[in-house]
């Protein structure tokens, strides 16, 4: 496989994951972090029986050294992706045909865009992108596989990825934008007059059996607070996916590793926590990725996901706060669409041509939902802010 190799975490150094992660910039966002991904192995959340075996292909130099490397992962399953093929799994098995494995190149259970094809500072990138989009396919055959799913790439590596024969496609998330807000009063001043009103309303609402809300990050995360978060962690995921993708070994793995990235949103009533949101701190944003609760109170879940997640943003100065995958209730909240992208190489002629079909009309209907949705958006005319690119 030309100078690519096949590797789990464990041959390839943090040090060297983390400086092709990197790449030009100060450290790695934190999902494409070798601690967090190794977290993910290390507790038995990808590997063995979870339909994830980790297969990250490493580019090496003529004297061994790690040029650039791709998260990678030979799936028997379409679950924790959230970029749904389980229509295309469906009709090539009716046809007879067998389309797991499958390999994705991915952060798992993350719907966080990212580079996916990451490149130490100093190599040509072009040059490295190439030979592992080569690596990617050449695998894929290697392991009978049926395709290859780059989920959640940055959007240049989507266009450098149809160039070299994958199919496009499309699909949005909602993202809250710090337009220099002060205070969140300044943001909500922004808000359509009866869209204020509705926030406020919810804000109120949400405190008033007495509730308060924390914010745990750093050496402020015990053990104990981990265990409060996987029991409202446990109970969305049993009632949402029927099994859970993370378990408790990873929480505590993540806190030892990267607990100054960690934000826990708990909320309190009558002296123990009844709530909670994890979030993940990275360096212009904040990304939502799990909650919680074992008590109901109308309105708490967007207190503690969606308006806390403003607050810290705005306190912390924070661009950008990603809310996760799908959910257009986010939109009256002040979370806006904004399109996320998946390149696909698929082996068989006759299903890679039914789905290039399908996807032409697919992104035709993305793009047209999101100039939709935006003119719904609860901003005042005008005033809605714009994501830099």
């Amino acid at each position: 496989m030309s100078d690519v190799k096949i590797r789990v975490l464990t041959d390839v150094s943090a040090a060297d994951w983390d400086a092709c992660a990197a790449g030009i910039a100060a450290e790695p966002e934190p999902f494409l972090r070798h601690a967090f991904l190794s977290a993910l192995e290390e507790a038995g959340c990808v590997g063995a029986r979870s339909g994830w075996q980790p297969q990250h292909l490493v580019l090496e130099d003529a004297t061994g050294g790690v040029r650039a490397v791709a998260p990678a992962y030979l799936k028997a399953h379409s679950r924790g992706e959230y970029v749904f093929d389980h229509g295309w799994a469906d009709a090539y098995e009716r046809a007879g045909g067998r389309y797991y494995p499958k390999l994705q190149v991915a952060v798992p259970f993350t719907p966080v865009t990212g580079p996916r094809l990451l490149v130490r500072p100093g190599a040509d990138d072009a040059e490295a992108r190439t030979l592992l989009a080569a690596g990617m396919v050449q695998l894929a055959r290697q392991r009978d596989a049926s395709s290859v799913h780059v989920t959640f790439p940055t959007e240049d590596e989507w266009v450098n990825l149809r160039e070299l024969g994958f199919l496009q496609r499309i699909d949005q998330q909602f993202h809250w934008l710090n337009d220099g807000y002060a205070t969140f009063d300044d943001f909500l001043a922004v808000l359509a007059s009866r869209k204020r009103k509705v926030v406020k309303r919810e804000r109120r609402e949400a405190l008033a059996n007495g509730i308060t809300i924390e914010w745990l990050t750093g050496a402020d995360i015990t053990e104990q607070a981990w265990d409060a978060f996987y029991a409202f962690y446990m109970d969305t995921g049993s009632r949402k996916w029927g099994q859970p993708y993370l378990n408790r070994t990873f929480f505590s793995l993540l806190g030892a590793r990267m607990a100054d990235k960690v934000l826990l949103v708990m909320a309190k009533r009558a002296g123990r926590y009844v709530a909670g949101a994890l979030n993940i701190i990275g360096s212009d944003r904040i990304y939502g990725r799990y909650w919680g609760a074992v008590e109901h109170h109308p309105f708490l879940h967007f207190e503690v996901c969606y308006h806390q997640a403003i607050d810290y943003a705005i306190a912390h100065r924070l661009a950008v706060v990603e809310a996760g995958a799908q959910g257009e209730h986010k939109l009256a909240r002040g979370y806006l669409p904004k399109l996320t992208y998946s390149a696909h190489w698929i082996a068989d002629a006759g299903l890679r041509d039914a789905v290039a079909r399908y996807l032409t009309l697919e992104r035709d209907h993305v793009r047209q939902m999101r100039d939709d949705l935006n003119d719904l958006g609860p901003f005042r005319r005008g005033d809605a802010p714009e994501e830099q690119d």
